[in-house]
Parts: C-alpha cells; structure tokens; sequence
C-alpha cells in the first residue's frame, strides 16, 4: 500500500540500476558495508560491527525475498509471512539510513550495484542497530564518556542515539578533566523540551554519595570525608560532595577543645545515623578508632599472662589511682600499687603522658579488666631493711599519718612504724596524736619492738628521755607549788602539764572556793596558763592530784562570823533556773536559794542583775554551801510592821509613853532603819 502512495527511493533505484546476480548479493553488501565503516567515525566503527555481520547474513537471504516480492501473491498466508519480514527488516533499514554515521553512504547504489531490501528486511536491520546501543532510563547513574569540551560544556557520549551536555562548572572536583576520561552522570530526562539529552553530574556525585553512606552506615564501611566548617556542637563534613555533621564527642575518644584545629583536614568516619527522608547522615572518626582499639584489645587480651610486664602511657589520674594505655587497652593501677610508701595522690608520682613499666597483677577476660602495679617491679623494702635496725635502735622518719590511736611514721618508702599514744609523754593522762604530731613532720623515735616476717614496727619518743617519774616526789613534792600549762579540759576537771611533760589533773572542785562551777571551760580554756599546788602523787598509777584554789587561804573558816544564820545583806541575782537562783554576795563568795525564797512582794520571781536584801537561812562551812532567802526577808518585814502598828495603838489607848518609845527603837533597830515602813503604817492608821 506504501508503495503505491510514495515511491520507495530504492524501487527507483532497483528500477535504474541492474539487479545483482544472487550470487553476488551478499558480497556487494558486505563491501558496501565495509566502505561505510571506513568512512564512518572511529567512535562509531566498533558499534556497527554487529550491524555488518546482521546486514550479511539478510543479504544472504535477499535474492529470495526479492523473486518473491516480484512474483504475484497467490495465497493469503504468503502475504502474511511477508508482511512479518517487513517488521523485521525494516527497523535496521530505517536505522541505517537515518544514523548519522551513516550519512554519507549512498543507499541509491547507483554506481557501486545495489539491491532491493524489503521492507521486513529494514525492520530487521533496524532492530540490531537498537540492540547495538545502550537502553537507558531516568532517575539512574550511568557512566559517560568525554568527547570534547567547549564553550563551557562537555560533551559525554553514553552510546546513546544522541550526546549529552554538561556545564563544566559541575566538574570542579575534577580540574585536569580531558576528553576520553570515563564519568558517572544521573541521567534527567531522555529528552528535554529541545529533544537533547538531560544529564547532571552533582545529582551523579550526590547519589553515589549517599549510597556509600548508607552502605557505610549498614555494613560499616569506611568513608572519606573533608572537614569544611566548625559548627555548633561540631563540625560538617563533605562526604563526596554531601554534607554531613560530626558531632564533637565523636571526634576523638578524648575531649576535644579546639574544633578549628580540624579544619580543612582530610579523615576518615563510619556513618552512625541516617535520616533517609532528608538524606541526613552523623558521622562519627570516635567509632572508627574505638573499632581499631578493639580489634588491639582482643589481641592483647588474649596475650595477657599474670607477671606479664608491659609498656603503658598514663591517660588519665584520679585520686584512686591512674588509668594506662597499654597500646589499644587499658589497664587500673591502683594508687596502693604504685609505690611501697605512702603517697597522697597519684600525681605526686605519675604525669599524663608519662611513659612507663608495669606488671600484670590480675585481669578479667569477660569485663576487660586489668590490674596493674608499678610497685611490684621494685623488692619489697622490708625485705632489704638495714639489720642495724632493731629493738632500742634510734631511727629518724616522716609522720605519714595521724590516727586518734597514734601516728605512723615512715622509716623509709614502704617501712613504718606506730608511735602509740602511750608512748607520746611519760604523763598518765589521756593525749591525743594530733596535738604532738604534724603531717610531714620530721621525728625520731626509739624501736620498742620489730617483727620482720609481719612487717610491723612499734616505736616511742618519749624513751628518748629518762622517766621523770622515777624521782617525781622530789621533784614535785605534796604541797610545792608550779606553773603549768593548761593541756585538757574535760568534765569533771583541768589536766594541767609542766615543762618535763609530767602533769596532772585539777578536779572541778578545786578552782575556786568561792565560786561554784558547772564545766570547767567557765573557769580557762586550753593552751592558758594556771598556778597550782601539788594536792597528792600516785607513783604506781602514775598520777598527781593538782589543786587551784589552794594558793590562797580558806575564807569559809571566816564566813562563819560575817554570814550568821538570820542575818540581812544586800546580794544581786547572777542567774536563775527552775530550782532557784544564785546571788553574789560581798567578799566574792556565791549564795544559793532556792526557787520558793525568791518571789517578791508581787509574787512575780526575782530577774538576773536585780539587787534586794536577802537572810541568812543555812550556813555549812564543811560542804561550803550558803543558802539565802528574799521571800522570808519579807516576812520579817511584814512581822515589823505589824509591831509598829500595835504600838501606835498602845499609844492611843494611853499607854505610857516611855514603853511606846522602846518599840518604836525596837522596830526602828530590827527593820535596819528602814523607817518608810513605818510612815506607812502611820499613813495606812490615819486613814482608819
């Protein structure tokens, strides 16, 4: 039907031109091939091969086809057959006219000899021409190659029926780009608005970046990436040209500071985290040093033998010890396993950094623990202690430690030796360590006693020195009196030392005779100095009764005569609780009366610091106790004034006038002239 409404181009060569011979057929087309592929380009040569060989093998098949074109359809199934052919020819026919590496073939043959192909033939030709390019499709990365760069693009040829143009401004990453180099492009569109070919090469970059991130972040992989930025927190990374975010604790396994110093550095990481809606990855350089560090643990984990000695690097001190880098794993040393004396903190031995030696004592296969020891590379002091030191030898040392039982003293690192707080002052009283003994103090001492297989040592200051007590009552004979020190104060009493370190105790009791005490921290405090006399010596118990107040006289052997039983004097109220209240009275020395004798007119009680006249109701110099009373002071009074006030009635009945008189004495004499009363009692009759 086709060839009725246009006229094929070959027909009308077939018509000018002589039919070639059967024979010859195929040969004519393969030379013909040939030359096309002589002339074609040298890019197009390797693709048209297979087109040759599918040409030839038609060709053979040709003569055939054509004697049955010419000769008359006879039965409908032929045409049909026919017609199939032409489907199959036809679409290598169309593909060799219309290829552009074939343009200047000349399909006429008009000199060279050609022959009639159907139009299944074309069909057929055609088909093996497509199979021989590249099925492409969009939204996929497929590797390109540069045919030329010019006017600020390049020239990629995929093997595809068309090229493909890129900005140059996309190959940045790659400045010595040349043509014939090979490059991944992501294929936009098979054909644009313009019918050319849609490729990009960032979206090539960005997809195969993140396809190696997700691998990296599913199997753990290793990924390259260029620190570009700090940032909050961290730093971005480009990883092939997709950003990426490093955290800062991800750095390094050890703190770091300074995040400029990473900068522009080129480094390795493995992707912890994605986020696949926002194609979002975290990185991490830690995770990639920590796997390292672990492939190290385990071979020296499975290594490690007890005694083993090993190189370490001190990371990190503590107060409990340090930690050490045993080069992928880390071991404690422990601050009692670093040296054989004793030391306050480990810094005072080791330095970060620090390299140093140090044995296997203990590690546990399942927690990955390991217990070192520096001190174990050294022999044990006791073991290479001198033999010149022994019981009564004098040696010098430093106080390590203070306890309230005594202090240790070091001999030398790793030896020590308890000063008991017995051995501290030949004194009987109670001492404590820290009031004789300074940490780092210098001493020397005598060796009580030594046990070298236990590794203990008892030691004493104060048998460097004679014992005072073997002449004490010569010395501090009963009844001499001294100058002390006041070294104790406790609740009963005053421990009070002399220069030789002997002293003794004070009761509380014995400060004052007047004055009655409730603690003896009323009366001094420690570190004062105080009179005493030698009151009794205890050579056995090693004791001396001291007393304070005995410097002076007894005054109770003269308080009889001046506070009589039922004498007046004026006192001040010191203090008061709920049995009653204390008065000073004159001559220094205390009253006591009791809570019912100190109630007033009013009957409110009296306050600390009022003054009022008080009686005399028990004096016992033995026991040296005063009690007064205010309340029965007023009653006396009220006795007084009822006196008066019979005499006044006396003298209205009529009585003599000379006994009136000696009551008004009488009265005037026992109220110690307090006359006011008795204008009272005048007043309060004439109102009568």
């Amino acid at each position: 039907m086709m060839q009725e409404e246009e006229k094929d181009p070959i027909q009308d060569q077939q018509e000018e031109t002589p039919v070639t011979s059967e024979e010859t057929a195929p040969e004519v087309v393969a030379e013909a091939a040939a030359e096309v592929a002589e002339e074609a380009a040298p890019e197009v040569v390797a693709e048209t091969e297979t087109v040759v060989e599918a040409a030839v093998e038609v060709a053979e098949e040709a003569p055939k086809k054509v004697r049955s074109t010419k000769a008359p359809v006879a039965e409908e199934p032929a045409a049909a057959e026919e017609e199939e052919e032409e489907d199959e020819v036809l679409p290598i026919l169309e593909t060799l006219t219309s290829s552009t590496a074939f343009d200047d073939f000349n399909w006429n043959m008009d000199k060279r000899g050609a022959i009639l192909y159907s139009d299944a033939e074309r069909a057929a030709l055609l088909k093996s021409y497509d199979k021989a390019l590249h099925q492409i499709e969009e939204n996929q990365v497929i590797k390109g190659r540069v045919s030329s760069i010019s006017g600020g693009d390049v020239v990629l040829d995929i093997n595809y029926k068309s090229d493909g143009l890129i900005p140059v401004s996309e190959f940045r990453d790659t400045p010595n780009l040349a043509p014939g180099d090979d490059v991944e492009v992501f294929v936009e569109s098979q054909e644009d608005s313009q019918g050319q070919l849609g490729l990009s090469r960032r979206k090539a970059k960005i997809l195969r970046a993140w396809e190696s991130i997700v691998d990296s972040f599913k199997n753990g992989t290793i990924i390259r990436g260029l620190v570009i930025s700090k940032t909050k927190g961290g730093l971005i990374v480009d990883c092939n040209g997709l950003e990426t975010f490093l955290p800062g604790s991800q750095i390094d396994i050890k703190p770091v500071l300074d995040y400029d110093q990473y900068v522009g550095k080129m480094m390795e990481f493995k992707v912890v985290k994605v986020n696949e809606q926002i194609k979002n990855a975290v990185v991490s350089h830690k995770a990639l040093i920590e796997s390292d560090l672990a492939e190290q643990r385990e071979q020296i984990l499975g290594s490690l033998e007890k005694g083993q000695v090993l190189e370490g690097i001190v990371k990190n001190i503590t107060d409990f010890g340090a930690f050490l880098d045993l080069g992928g794993v880390d071991g404690l040393l422990y601050i009692t396993d670093i040296s054989w004396g004793r030391i306050n903190h480990p810094s005072d031995v080791l330095s970060l950094n620090q390299r140093i030696n140090v044995v296997v004592l203990d590690f546990d296969d399942q927690k990955k623990r390991i217990s070192l020891g520096l001190k174990q590379l050294t022999p044990h002091p006791w073991e290479v202690l001198p033999s010149d030191v022994g019981e009564g030898s004098t040696v010098k040392g430093k106080v390590v430690n203070i306890e309230d039982y005594g202090a240790f003293v070091e001999i030398q690192p790793g030896v020590e030796g308890l000063i008991h707080v017995s051995e501290i002052t030949w004194g009987n009283q109670t001492v404590h360590a820290k009031e004789f003994f300074k940490m780092g103090q210098e001493v020397e001492a005598r060796v009580v006693s030594i046990d070298r297989a236990d590794r203990k040592m008892s030691l004493s200051v104060k048998q460097l020195t004679s014992d005072p007590w073997s002449d004490i009552e010569a010395r501090y004979p009963v009844g001499s009196r001294h100058d002390g020190v006041v070294k104790n104060i406790t609740n009963y009493g005053i421990f009070v030392e002399f220069g030789d370190g002997v002293g003794g105790m004070v009761h509380i009791s014995d400060l004052s005779w007047t004055k009655r005490y409730a603690h003896p921290s009323e009366f001094t405090k420690p570190g004062s100095p105080l009179e005493v006399v030698v009151l009794n010596i205890d050579n056995e118990k090693r004791q001396i009764s001291l007393g304070h107040k005995q410097i002076q006289e007894n005054p109770w052997d003269a308080f009889d005569n001046v506070f009589p039983v039922g004498s007046y004097h004026e006192a001040t109220v010191l203090k008061r609780d709920d049995k009653g209240a204390t008065f000073q009275m004159p001559q220094g020395i205390e009253a006591f009366s009791p809570a019912k004798h100190i109630r007033k007119e009013d009957g409110s009680l009296l306050e600390p610091g009022e003054t009022v006249t008080v009686k005399v109701i028990e004096f016992n110099k033995d026991d040296r106790r005063l009690l007064v009373s205010h309340a029965r002071y007023l009653e006396d009074l009220k006795y007084k004034a009822e006196a008066a006030v019979k005499a006044e009635r006396a003298k209205e009945d009529g009585e003599n006038q000379a006994a009136i008189a000696d009551v008004q004495k009488k009265v005037e004499k026992e109220t110690l002239g307090d006359l006011s009363i008795l204008a009272q009692l005048r007043e309060q009759l004439e109102n009568k």
